[in-house]
């Protein structure tokens, strides 16, 4: 494969409600050199059945034989992939048509490593429902540790730069933990203009805010083994930047 191609992943959970519009608007992008992996993680529905009825050579889909979670799932992939870069984008979410196309021009005219986007924030009937999220510049590990900016479905990385940057499996927070990771091999550069839009769904747990504490700070305490001191204060961190993160519009 060529040196500009980009591998794009997704894990799918029953997402029959929204997966059509994700490939339609990754078929819609003015990049065309891609392939896309779909791992399916033991659907109940009919996701398979949907992917299934886009014959695009370049969407490859796999099936998990049992449901391994979405770090299992992406990271599944993840290995599977042969493009330089690697995207992802959730089965639920969508691309504006220049979202390949724009980030993949930044990395290479900068000699950036990785970059991220602005995005909209929608409802289920993709209704604007909180203000735009504006992406900010030269995202590392400390300033990740206050509250994370990146969204993964606006995330893309040169494997040739930092490797393949697998997801850890914690719970609910694989998200997080990935980009973690990936920030201590680089600064996370930012193009501050909405390329998605992440759609925010009434069932997601995002919105249980107590069980988002407690997993948040599982992250800093079992994952980075921060000390109770500070995995306190950085959870009370986070908390405070959501508040200013999820302003309404």
């Amino acid at each position: 494969m060529s040196q500009n191609h980009i591998s794009i992943i997704t894990a799918c959970y029953n997402s029959e409600k929204f997966i059509s519009e994700t490939i339609d608007s990754v078929l819609n992008q003015t990049y065309p050199n891609w392939e896309w992996i779909i791992v399916d993680d033991c659907s109940t529905d009919s996701s398979i059945k949907i992917i299934e009825t886009y014959k695009d050579d370049r969407i490859k889909l796999l099936k998990l034989k049992k449901n391994m979670g979405t770090a299992i799932a992406r990271n599944y992939g993840i290995n599977q992939a042969k493009g330089r870069y690697i995207s992802f984008i959730d089965s639920d979410d969508l691309w504006l048509p220049t979202a390949l196309e724009e980030r993949i021009k930044y990395l290479q005219e900068n000699n950036e490593s990785a970059v991220y986007t602005s995005y909209k924030r929608v409802n289920e009937k993709l209704e604007p429902c909180l203000k735009d999220f504006s992406a900010e510049d030269n995202v590392n590990f400390n300033r990740l540790l206050l509250n994370c900016p990146v969204f993964i479905s606006t995330l893309i990385y040169d494997t040739n730069k930092i490797g393949k940057i697998i997801f850890p499996d914690v719970c609910r927070r694989e998200d997080y933990a990935m980009i973690l990771n990936l920030s201590k091999k680089t600064i996370i550069r930012a193009i501050n203009k909405p390329l998605v839009i992440y759609r925010i769904r009434c069932n997601s747990y995002s919105r249980n805010k107590w069980l988002m504490f407690k997993l948040q700070f599982f992250v800093y305490y079992n994952f980075l083994q921060l000390s109770l001191y500070k995995s306190i204060y950085y959870t009370v961190q986070w908390a405070f930047n959501g508040l200013k993160k999820y302003e309404r519009i």
